[in-house]
């Protein structure tokens, strides 16, 4: 069950629609203890039902052939009971529910702490992040107190109806004995059969806490399936509400010049948008209306403009991570396994229904990385593992993780623990994985060759967030790229925390590789790598004109820049 929540959590990116929209509260609890309680609670239940339908059809021909009007207040007894029970734990149910969440939002506060702990620190924020953290305690320290209230209420009526049952059957069964109808040894025979089918027949009553928090956990986990349900169903919107976001497979074209020799085209089309409207997710609000563009080979494009005037929501859009708007915005991808001395073009659209499905027949887990597209944000992600893997992520990565960390043979891991090869497209789109020399190259190319004397080797385990600096990181996340050796990449103000003289050495570096890059910032010195500019303003809702103007830079215009 793990791996398969797992697999729909990450897939169609539903992991980021949860986190950006706060659709449903700790999903990372509702994998780890909800479906661990799940598993555990209905087993157990399981055999209890078991137990109990066995021990029912045992004792219950001998307690109605003893005596069957006993059968019949042992069943209105147990129905009387559990209705009792069902109306003192009614309130359960959501107390249980709450109490998951608010013990999860606390945990979630300590986590955030040790994740920021450097920031808290620099601010001195102590005392608030205390005040907040005691505020989380006391709501779920107050939430358990009416649980702990209404289970020892329910409590109470469970202990009398245990004792009741000890002194019920005799009281049935003496009149019985004293007029000479029965013997001694059958009351208790009597006695005993009835306590072991009242037990089979109480079970709500004496698990009425157990179904309660066990019917918490389903409604969290049923919650948890409706959202995973419902973002898999918004992966293939209507094309005519949301933005289509396309891949193309671009084979390579040439033309035969009359010497017999074939002469590729040099300005190969990569990106185009057209009439692309973009809203935000929740309120719908514009951001960018009617933007048209094309990016080819080598037209570097700097976007730029006041802060909240939607330029990083425009990379969203293009990475599908937003689709709310209109328009269409097309990658043309190239295929690694084409012939490389193909001699006819043509475009082969991967996607039919233009939909933000970006995974449907690449077969791949995204194919913006494997199709020569790469998104560089801000913060670069850092993954837990050693430096080769920071390097290998995310193209090769998967490659890179061991299946186990025993030396357990692979035949006998558990097929659920087996990473999932894909059998159809195979890795023929996929570059061969670097070497060592490869990667100690990539970080010398983006002067961080220190950082091997300083954490030993390339497999050296930290917590990179922490023992990096921004800057360094991002430059760690220019040689991810590096390594992948996209056609395009998209930069969020990737080189923010670097000084000029290494901002321009990156772009000198990714030049040079052939990239053609779209990046956003606010420094000037930006404009001296890119070919063109769009400038972002924000948009007048009562207005119809276009927010947004492209020009090309040159040094005629480079002394009528506006500050960004």
């Amino acid at each position: 069950m793990t791996s398969y929540y797992m697999e729909r959590y990450l897939k169609n990116q539903t992991f980021y629609k949860i986190q950006a929209q706060s659709i449903i509260d700790n999903p990372d609890q509702r994998i780890v203890d909800d479906l661990s309680s799940f598993t555990g609670t209905a087993l157990s239940f399981s055999l209890t039902l078991f137990n109990s339908a066995v021990d029912l059809i045992s004792f219950s021909n001998i307690l109605y052939g003893i005596y069957p009007p006993l059968f019949v207040v042992l069943l209105v007894y147990s129905f009387g009971g559990t209705a009792i029970s069902v109306f003192l734990g009614r309130g359960l149910v959501t107390l249980n529910f709450l109490q998951e969440k608010k013990e999860a939002d606390f945990r979630y506060g300590l986590v955030r702490i040790r994740e920021n702990a450097e920031s808290i620190a620099f601010y001195g924020g102590e005392e608030n992040e205390r005040q907040l953290l005691l505020q989380r305690f006391k709501s779920a320290y107050e939430n358990l107190t009416q649980l702990l209230i209404s289970s020892r209420n329910l409590e109470f009526f469970t202990n009398g109806y245990r004792y009741l049952i000890q002194i019920l059957p005799v009281a049935v069964v003496a009149p019985m004995f004293f007029s000479g109808k029965i013997e001694f040894g059958v009351i208790n025979q009597s006695v005993s059969a009835f306590n072991h089918i009242l037990g089979d027949f109480s079970l709500i009553v004496y698990q009425i806490q157990a179904i309660s928090a066990f019917s918490a956990i389903i409604d969290r986990l049923g919650e948890f399936d409706d959202v995973l349900d419902s973002s898999g169903y918004k992966s293939l919107p209507d094309p005519s509400g949301n933005i289509s976001l396309f891949f193309c497979n671009r084979k390579s074209s040439s033309i035969l010049e009359s010497n017999g020799s074939l002469t590729y085209e040099k300005r190969q089309k990569l990106l185009d948008i057209e009439n692309l409207t973009l809203q935000t997710p929740t309120s719908e609000a514009p951001l960018v209306r009617d933007l048209s563009l094309e990016i080819s080979e080598s037209s570097h494009l700097l976007v730029t403009g006041p802060s909240g005037s939607g330029k990083t929501s425009l990379l969203r859009a293009m990475a599908g991570l937003w689709s709310t708007g209109k328009g269409k915005i097309t990658f043309y991808v190239k295929d690694a396994g084409e012939s490389q001395r193909s001699v006819s073009s043509d475009v082969t659209p991967l996607e039919e229904n233009g939909s933000i499905n970006m995974q449907a027949e690449l077969g791949r887990p995204n194919c913006r990385n494997y199709g020569g597209i790469f998104f560089l944000p801000q913060r670069p992600y850092m993954v837990l593992g050693t430096l080769r893997q920071q390097l290998l992520y995310p193209t090769w990565a998967e490659d890179e993780i061991p299946a186990s960390d025993s030396s357990t043979k692979p035949a006998a891991l558990l097929p659920f623990l087996v990473r999932k090869k894909d059998m159809e497209h195979g890795d023929i789109n996929k570059a061969s994985m670097p070497t060592t020399d490869n990667l100690i190259k990539v970080l010398e190319d983006v002067q961080l060759g220190y950082i091997l004397s300083r954490f030993g080797s390339l497999d050296a385990t930290t917590e990179w967030s922490t023992v990096l600096s921004l800057g360094e990181q991002q430059r760690l996340a220019f040689a991810r790229m590096l390594l992948s050796k996209p056609k395009l990449v998209l930069l969020d103000e990737s080189t923010s925390a670097l000084d000029e003289a290494n901002e321009a050495h990156l772009y000198r570096q990714i030049e040079a590789a052939g990239i053609t890059y779209i990046s956003i910032g606010h420094r000037r010195t930006l404009y001296d790598y890119h070919v063109k500019v769009l400038h972002v303003s924000p948009l007048d809702p009562n207005s119809t004109q276009h927010n947004w103007s492209i020009d090309s830079i040159n040094k005629d215009t480079m002394y009528k820049l506006p500050k960004l």
